[in-house]
């Protein structure tokens, strides 16, 4: 830490991966992630990594999948259709253990959809990406810092639980330019400490076999059941949330990512109206911050949902809540941005008009 570097989001993060031991990348062109791949393309063989623009996102991910059993570093990077075509490789690569990270700067959707920013795949990061029984632990940074920041703590999870890893991004942070400060550069990643690598046996031992598929149901079974025990490991430690002024709030906002800003700005502007409103700001998404979301719905009447979509994550506040409090939401889609003033007269009908 130290020097300060004002850079656009995507560049950022693929500075980060570098710096915290990336050493291959794979991926595919598709706006609004496109600068990271080019990063990538110039830094990746200075520092005698690999970079290789793939035939197809298809084809990226598992090259990520052969990268990563190997013990080393790995990532990739896409945009919301992209994560769709990747889905398939990602259930191979949690159903082989390896941990790599994986970059969603969102885009608008379903479909094409459109270029402008979104959160219309909290869905598809927490509950639907690719076949299987699985998770990912999924990040969802709220500035440029905070992505280069979970950088290292995403491959550093990743290794630890062999379980890949999400950053879920959204294309306003992807293209915005924001001052950040870098970790200590940790070095190129080795296979050191990673038994199950394919590293070459050098007729010492057993050869280590990378493999997703199990015939004997029984065999498959225990597989995930260990994996599931993992999650529960992960789900008691990992947990990060920031709370911003609810411990007097009347009203609870709850917003991740880019909105959470544009929500915080709300947040100031109804206490400047003497408002009693805090907010709750998911920094995984997988794991949840459940206890929070439970803890907080005992303490008020209303809790607000925002988000860049028609409600996705707005389904799990209500889940934890439990009924314990009214849910309510407001979003904008499309590539539309809420805007704090919208937010706040929301706010405002919560209150019943309060001063």
């Amino acid at each position: 830490m130290g020097q300060k570097y004002l850079m656009k989001g995507n560049e950022a993060i693929a500075e980060a991966a570098i710096r915290n031991g990336c050493m291959h990348f794979f991926g595919y062109p598709i706006t609004p992630q496109t600068e990271v791949s080019a990063y990538m393309s110039k830094v990746m063989p200075k520092i005698g990594g690999t970079f290789l623009q793939a035939e197809s996102e298809i084809a990226a991910i598992n090259m990520v999948l052969g990268a990563a059993s190997c013990g080393i570093r790995a990532m990739t990077s896409s945009s919301s259709p992209g994560i769709s075509l990747k889905s398939e490789g990602i259930s191979y690569i949690a159903g082989s253990d390896i941990p790599c990270v994986i970059l969603n700067v969102m885009r608008g959707g379903p479909g094409l959809g459109g270029i402008q920013p979104s959160q219309a795949d909290y869905w598809q990061a927490t509950k639907a990406l690719g076949h299987g029984d699985f998770q990912l632990i999924a990040f969802a940074p709220a500035t440029v810092q905070e992505i280069v920041d979970l950088m290292g703590t995403a491959f550093d999870l990743s290794d630890k639980y062999r379980v890949p890893a999400l950053i879920l991004a959204d294309g306003m942070l992807g293209q915005m330019m924001e001052p950040v400060e870098f970790p200590e550069n940790k070095g190129p990643s080795t296979a050191e400490n990673k038994p199950y690598a394919t590293t070459g046996t050098k007729e010492s031992r057993k050869p280590n076999i990378v493999n997703s598929l199990y015939l004997k149901p029984d065999q498959l079974e225990k597989t995930i059941v260990e994996r599931f025990k993992r999650y529960e490991v992960i789900k008691q430690n990992e947990v990060m949330v920031e709370e911003y002024l609810t411990e007097d709030a009347d009203i609870i906002t709850v917003a991740y990512g880019a909105t959470a800003r544009v929500v915080k700005t709300a947040v100031d502007k109804a206490r400047e109206e003497g408002i009693k409103v805090g907010l709750i700001r998911p920094i995984t998404i997988w794991p949840f911050p459940e206890k929070s979301i439970a803890e907080a719905a005992k303490k008020v009447n209303n809790m607000l949902v925002v988000e860049m979509s028609m409600g996705q994550m707005v389904e799990d506040v209500r889940l934890y809540a439990n009924g314990q409090c009214d849910v309510s939401f407001f979003g904008r889609t499309g590539g539309i941005v809420p805007s704090p003033a919208e937010v706040l007269t929301e706010i405002k009908k919560l209150a019943g008009g309060a001063k």
